[in-house]
């Protein structure tokens, strides 16, 4: 028989790569804890996908400026030293440009780039409640009337949509991000591959694109290979490249 009292305790001992340790709690905390309260109580932790947190626009006319972000880690939000090593490098192209960012995410990247004298940007996130998010944080940088958020696939939308409805400044560069889950470079290569030979065939001349994979990516496979001037950034590596006509 098992004591509920609060003076009884379980305790758990483990042997794993953490080491050796042990754990107790006592077994009457539990007596008339529900389902309900147990998931309420324990369900939630610093990593929950739910938990709602922000971000930081780095530079330019935005600069320090927070923007929402759910927390939820499937979005996958490139690292801010690595977002500020890569615009290091790309802002002065930015300026004056149009963005596409094909795998939006928390949107940071698209905002970033606006806020560093983008024209504007299209912003594309298959994650509604993720783009609802975006579309929020356009909504409190008053950006609504030069950034759109398309809430959707980006294959779908670059082969059935973009011709149609993708309509960018006449005749200025365009500055295009692809940095999507990093398993879409094994599990989708092939479509990935297509995407940056379209986008960049489609571009106006001194347009860029910038990619960013995980270190097991490698660029030789990438259109115009041996172009690309590759930055690593474990886990992280961003390639670049300016199209010339």
């Amino acid at each position: 028989m098992i004591d509920t009292t609060d003076t009884a305790r379980i305790s758990y001992v483990g042997n794993d790569n953490l080491g050796h340790y042990q754990f107790s709690f006592p077994v009457g905390r539990l007596k008339g804890m529900n389902r309900r309260n147990r998931k309420s109580n324990w369900g939630r932790s610093a990593k929950d996908p739910q938990s709602q947190t922000k971000l930081r626009i780095i530079g330019g006319q935005y600069g320090g400026r927070q923007i929402e972000y759910s927390g939820d880690q499937r979005t996958r939000p490139m690292k801010e030293r690595v977002r500020e090593a890569m615009f290091n490098l790309v802002g002065p192209w930015v300026k004056g440009t149009y963005t596409i960012d094909l795998f939006a995410g928390t949107g940071a990247v698209g905002l970033e780039s606006v806020s560093r004298g983008s024209l504007g940007a299209t912003l594309i996130e298959k994650h509604f409640p993720t783009a609802r998010i975006i579309k929020n944080n356009i909504r409190t940088l008053e950006l609504e009337s030069i950034v759109e958020v398309v809430s959707g696939d980006a294959f779908h939308w670059l082969e059935h949509r973009m011709s149609t409805e993708f309509q960018p400044p006449a005749d200025i560069p365009w500055t295009m991000f692809f940095c999507p889950p990093y398993k879409f470079f094994l599990d989708r290569q092939k479509e990935m591959l297509q995407m940056i030979q379209t986008l960049m065939t489609r571009a106006p001349e001194n347009s860029h694109v910038i990619v960013e994979s995980d270190t097991d990516f490698s660029e030789d496979v990438l259109p115009y290979a041996g172009q690309w001037d590759v930055r690593p950034y474990p886990p992280a590596v961003l390639m670049l490249l300016r199209k010339f006509n």
